[in-house]
């Protein structure tokens, strides 16, 4: 049974960084990977941060490229996120997503597999 679970949110100040981590069991990383953030604020739709493939191929929401760096350690099974240059507007309760089904999608429906989340809080 795959379970994931996040870690690394907390509350910072606008223009801080944080970095969060989502630790994979039972997931089998192979060549069909897909592995993805997604965050939801308060009466908002969960929306993707990130994605990316077993190739390393990375796709990302328009409002964080150039902050956020998503990556991957398959050898310790781990998922991060580097958040940098935060804004009050990214505050939100981020989830860690995978699935395997041979190509990536930054779309909620795709992923099967959730984690718990991690709330990210940036004041201003």
């Amino acid at each position: 049974q795959v379970q994931l679970v996040e870690s690394g949110g907390g509350s910072v100040q606008a223009g801080g960084s944080l970095r969060l981590s989502c630790a994979a069991s039972g997931y089998t990383y192979s060549s069909s990977n897909c592995m993805g953030w997604f965050r939801q604020a308060p009466g908002k739709e969960r929306e993707g941060v990130a994605t990316i493939d077993s190739d390393g191929s990375t796709m990302y929401l328009d409002s964080v490229k150039g902050r956020f760096t998503i990556s991957q350690d398959s050898a310790k099974n781990t998922l991060y996120l580097q958040m940098n240059s935060l804004k009050p507007e990214d505050t939100a309760m981020y989830y860690c997503a995978a699935d395997s089904r041979g190509y990536c999608a930054i779309w909620r429906p795709y992923f099967k597999y959730w984690g718990q989340g991690t709330q990210v809080t940036v004041s201003s």
